[in-house]
């Protein structure tokens, strides 16, 4: 099996699960265990803070001592328990528990995957975009499954699903493994990554990684309360998952034409680009609060989400060093995918209780600052 094909299959799996986990969660805490909105919104929000912390700390530590094949099992099976302990879990306190452990081994295999991918594009075996092309369609496999399923047997089969897909990425760590991922960190290679302070005396790194905190965080109304917005629309189960869906299919196109659309554009004029994306998209989801503008404004995730990460791959690829890219993918992960969501979803989660357009629109707080930020730094910092 070629790295390229490894690859492809390993974000394929895991965006099986991360397709059942994005947009479902939330919901299925509500209607599966019989939460309230503002409660689920809270799990979801510390659940966030956990995989920030795990995804700055506990990854990049890992990351020193065990191989990224390593890394990746332990997480996964980690993961595996986790959401098992879910099944007898029926209680506020009781669930909120389980979901923070579940938070702090799950949603870290993406920058475990993405770091894995880093070291594979620097080698010149992969090419990122066609890559993660393939998890997209991943997630857009498990949508329409999951869509279908919860039509025919109700939300309490969201966790079955979840439990499923992990066995499949459980079995994934028995397919041959490209061999640098096998390799454990070096002495060299140790001592040069144990501090994060070198991360920050690359002048740029501190400014594209606020752009894109700030880029991603306006994606938390979306990922949370997507699913019960288009539920309030009269959007029927079955076309739900169709809806998102959308927002992936352009996010597929972006990724798999990315290499070679993007090959003479600067990390900076691609997060320009996704901020006027993200921007256009809120304000649209606010103005007009239908079905259809809604299904429009997805095409826009192209730029909101898959140009602001596919910039951030480009800059770290070829800005840092190979022992730096699991520090440089946990700080990521932590901040722009964690931290900053967590923040806007527990903002997102009162101001939908007053209004669920008026949560889609404050996302417009982060993308205004990160288009000034850019305009006023990318000369002076060249990136």
């Amino acid at each position: 099996m070629s790295n390229q094909r490894w690859m492809s299959l390993n974000f394929f799996v895991f965006f099986l699960t991360w397709g059942i986990f994005l947009p479902y969660w939330t919901g299925w805490l509500v209607q599966a265990k019989g939460l309230s909105v503002t409660e689920a919104s809270v799990i979801m929000g510390f659940g966030l803070l956990a995989r920030g912390a795990s995804s700055l700390f506990v990854f990049p530590l890992a990351s020193k001592y065990l191989s990224s094949q390593t890394v990746i099992f332990v997480l996964t099976a980690g993961s595996l328990v986790a959401a098992l302990m879910h099944i007898p879990s029926s209680t506020f306190a009781t669930l909120f528990v389980v979901t923070m452990l579940f938070s702090i081994v799950f949603p870290p295999l993406l920058p475990a995957l993405d770091t894995a991918a880093g070291t594979l594009v620097q080698q010149g075996d992969v090419h990122y975009g066609k890559s993660r092309s393939y998890g997209s369609i991943g997630f857009i496999v498990s949508v329409l499954i999951i869509s279908m399923i919860t039509g025919y047997f109700g939300e309490q089969a969201i966790l079955g699903s979840m439990v499923i897909g992990l066995c499949f990425m459980l079995f994934m760590r028995l397919l041959p493994t490209p061999p640098v991922l096998l390799a454990k960190p070096k002495v060299k290679e140790l001592t040069e990554s144990l501090t994060l302070k070198n991360l920050w005396k690359i002048k740029s790194f501190p400014i594209v990684l606020l752009i894109v905190i700030l880029l991603q965080g306006a994606h938390a109304s979306y990922y949370n309360y997507g699913y019960i917005y288009l539920q309030e629309l009269g959007v029927n189960k079955y076309y739900i998952g169709m809806i998102i869906n959308i927002a992936v299919l352009f996010e597929i196109i972006c990724f798999l034409k990315a290499d070679r659309l993007f090959t003479n554009w600067k990390p900076s004029s691609l997060l320009i680009l996704a901020a006027a994306g993200s921007t256009l998209r809120w304000v649209l989801v606010f103005i007009f609060p239908n079905v259809w503008v809604f299904m429009i404004s997805q095409s826009l995730h192209a730029l909101s989400f898959a140009v602001a990460h596919y910039a951030f791959m480009v800059y770290i690829t070829k800005n840092l060093p190979k022992q730096q890219i699991p520090n440089a993918q946990g700080i990521y992960s932590a901040l722009a995918l964690s931290f900053s969501t967590a923040v806007l979803t527990l903002i997102g989660g009162f101001l939908y209780e007053i209004s669920p357009n008026l949560s889609f629109l404050s996302m417009v707080i982060c993308t205004g600052p990160a288009i000034l930020i850019l305009l006023a730094t990318r000369r002076k910092y060249q990136y």
